[in-house]
């Protein structure tokens, strides 16, 4: 047991070492010779301080992405391996005899802990956004958000690990497909009520108060076939100076929101631009494939993750207190090899959700017919978020979920030559 812990310590230690290194060291974000002087050349939209704070920011930024996500299942391995799993259990078992009991105990200990052991990154996160003028929110604002976010998480999450228990424990050989028929219905119900229900816990919505931007909103829906009678504006700006508007929901739940800090800080042109870009995600139906992409690699994953945890139990469950699979001390394991995996397949997802992100820079082109409008945006947005317009590859790989700032301007300028 302590040479297991010691070598995970290590290799946390080593990958956090060579992470600092790429980021800082091993690579640049230097935009390439042929795009210097040009509308993507970030030189000519930012100013000196500017630039040296968009890296700074950047690099802290995703040095803490790097640095979280294999801490996340350092201490899920520790807690199986320390015994902490097995006392979770033991304790619920003492505290009740009924099953959903021992299950909601268990994983509120494990909640709080994991919760409780990540806080420092997300305090980072938020001190590093305050200190570079990024974030606008209070201390007290963050951390009711985390409190919510640890409350609506665990009721979600208990209702899951309820059912994934009392199907183990009735199938240790199929559960894995029953978890993910009762999946299907479950993700597109969560879809449904996200932004009437869920997103509401986080922000204060409201109709657009300005009626003519309003009005030329809708106007581009009706023309997208979009069933809208209305557009909401968010209340962001105290949380963030960052510029978003979307998009979201499924049927009669659609929503078109704007947040506040994008009217404040970019031209109708522009808010136009966005708006149309976000439609052609409702247009080209990307949240419908989302939801359904969604269902099949979650078919792919529950039975890897099933043959995965049949193979770790049988080989090492002594050294991880794992006694079966029905037991409560499987699920740090559940979790980690789950998260493992969602992070293994990140950047094809990453490079079909890219892929859609270009298809809808295309769409709002061809509605709007602004191309000035259209690159002045994405500058924005770069100087607003002091995001990097040409970040490293391993970054680009696990985190954009968009094309760079810098393909999506050229982009721009070779359709406008087109």
């Amino acid at each position: 047991m302590r040479k297991a812990v010691s070598w995970s310590l290590f290799m946390y230690v080593c990958f956090g070492l060579f992470i600092y290194w790429y980021l800082f060291y091993g690579t640049s974000a230097d935009i390439p010779e042929a795009y210097k002087g040009t509308s993507a050349d970030p030189a000519t939209f930012m100013n000196a301080r500017e630039l040296m704070l968009s890296q700074e920011f950047s690099r802290t930024k995703y040095l803490l992405f790097f640095l979280a996500t294999p801490f996340e299942w350092l201490v899920l391995f520790l807690i199986l391996v320390l015994g902490i799993s097995k006392r979770f259990e033991d304790s619920a078992k003492l505290i009740t005899r009924l099953r959903v009991g021992q299950v909601a105990i268990y994983f509120f200990y494990l909640s709080l802990v994991t919760t409780v052991l990540a806080l420092p990154f997300k305090w980072m996160g938020y001190q590093v956004s305050k200190s570079y003028g990024i974030s606008t929110q209070t201390l007290a604002s963050w951390f009711k958000d985390i409190v919510i976010d640890f409350w609506v998480n665990f009721g979600i999450m208990l209702l899951v690990v309820a059912t994934l228990m009392w199907l183990i424990q009735k199938s240790e050989k199929r559960w894995w497909f029953h978890a993910w028929a009762l999946s299907v219905p479950f993700t597109i119900f969560l879809t449904f009520i996200q932004p009437v229900v869920l997103d509401p816990l986080y922000n204060d919505f409201q109709p657009l108060q300005n009626q003519e931007l309003k009005q030329k909103i809708l106007s581009l829906a009706s023309e997208a076939d979009i069933p809208a009678d209305n557009v909401y504006e968010v209340n962001m700006s105290e949380k963030t100076k960052s510029l978003n508007a979307y998009v979201t929901g499924i049927g009669s739940n659609s929503r078109i929101v704007l947040w506040d800090t994008t009217l404040k800080q970019l031209s109708e042109n522009e808010i136009l631009f966005i708006m149309a870009h976000e439609m052609a995600h409702y247009v080209k139906k990307h949240i419908y494939w989302a939801v359904a992409s969604s269902i099949a690699i979650s078919f792919v994953g529950l039975y890897l993750i099933h043959r995965i945890l049949q193979f770790i139990i049988a080989k090492w469950g002594g050294v991880l207190n794992i006694r079966t699979l029905a037991s409560l001390s499987v699920l740090p394991l559940f979790f980690l090899v789950s998260s493992v995996l969602s992070f293994a397949v990140s950047p094809a997802e990453n490079y079909v959700s890219r892929m859609e992100e270009r298809v809808s820079d295309q769409y709002a082109m061809e509605m709007t017919e602004d191309k000035k409008a259209a690159v002045e945006t994405f500058q924005d947005l770069s100087k607003t978020s002091l995001s990097q317009v040409n970040p490293p590859g391993l970054v680009k790989l696990f985190l954009y979920t968009h094309p760079t700032m810098l393909e999506r301007i050229t982009y721009l300028e070779e359709y406008g030559k087109k």
